[in-house]
């Protein structure tokens, strides 16, 4: 069993609270019988959240560069995609306010299927087949194209801007700009979006392009258990919210994970913050009087706080 927690941890002022206020017995137990084993990410500003590397890395591919995710989201979405480079495309409502321009959760668009594919058909001028495009719908809020030039093309994930400001996150790579572009100008005024704006809904403005890469072969992971509760919550800043799911990840699947270690099954643990993603696996058993003493005494368990804040 390998147990991944992404966005264990968050920064900011409000995030450190809710942090200072949770209560994790049983992860503090499994912490103090567990060691570090690997480390991933680098900082705030990366362009892919450390979990995403940390899945990259077991599925076999480098981490060295961008993962292709878009691939890996295909695939999951039924989508045969071939050897070719694929992106993702996130219909959002990019929101304008005085000093910024702020994503929108996806979610608040709340599209349904049929809505979401005369909006995807709508746009497929965009991407002519003649022109080396390929296209596929995976679900209301996933769309897929592949060509070739979206090989090595570096973009942030959709996590990192969803209620921030996009504009430091905006794609270097001119041809995603302007293909960002063509697509807010073919969607701003269309037909599609008056009858949204007419029945009170928030238009769909925009576009996020993540994700883009080539195929790559994925070593499949059946033992990989990835709980994201946490995702939500944290993305709409419900720091009680995020906190509440804590208790309940420590009561379920880290509960769950503490017994097989106890009982001496192998288990990877691997918890996710902004910056870092560290990989935790059992402590080998102590030797001589200080392994006796050890289990005598049994682990200590771990502060988790000073962990979960280096993240």
């Amino acid at each position: 069993m390998h147990l991944m927690i992404p966005h264990a941890s968050a920064l900011g002022e409000a995030a450190t609270q809710a942090l200072q206020t949770l209560n994790l017995p049983r992860l503090a137990e499994l912490l103090g019988r567990l060691e570090p084993v690997a480390q991933l990410g680098s900082d705030e500003y990366a362009l892919q959240l450390p979990h995403e590397l940390a899945l990259a890395r077991l599925w076999g591919w480098p981490t060295e560069t961008p993962p292709a995710l878009a691939v890996a989201q295909a695939r999951a979405d039924g989508i045969a995609v071939g050897e070719w480079a694929w992106a993702l495309l996130t219909p959002l409502h990019l929101s304008v306010g005085s000093d910024q321009v702020t994503a929108l959760d996806p979610a608040a668009l709340a599209l349904n299927e049929a809505e979401s594919r005369a909006f995807f058909e709508a746009l497929a001028w965009l991407f002519p087949a003649e022109e080396g495009w390929q296209r596929a719908w995976g679900a209301p809020g996933r769309w897929y194209v592949a060509h070739a030039d979206l090989a090595g093309l570096v973009s942030a994930s959709l996590d990192r801007v969803i209620n921030r400001n996009v504009d430091p996150w905006m794609p270097e790579a001119r041809r995603l700009r302007t293909l960002q572009n063509e697509l807010q100008m073919a969607l701003h005024g269309h037909a599609l979006n008056d009858a949204r704006e007419a029945r009170g809904a928030l238009p769909l403005n925009s576009v996020w392009i993540s994700g883009c890469g080539l195929a790559l072969p994925q070593t499949p992971q059946p033992e990989l258990r990835l709980d994201e509760r946490l995702r939500e919550p944290l993305l709409a800043q419900d720091w009680a919210a995020w906190a509440e799911a804590w208790v309940a990840l420590d009561a379920g699947p880290v509960a769950e994970a503490l017994e097989r270690v106890r009982a001496g099954q192998p288990l990877r643990l691997t918890l996710a913050g902004e910056r870092l993603a560290r990989e935790f696996a059992p402590r080998a058993p102590a030797t001589g009087l200080g392994g006796l003493w050890q289990r005598l005494a049994g682990p200590r368990p771990a502060a988790v706080l000073p962990l979960l804040e280096a993240l």
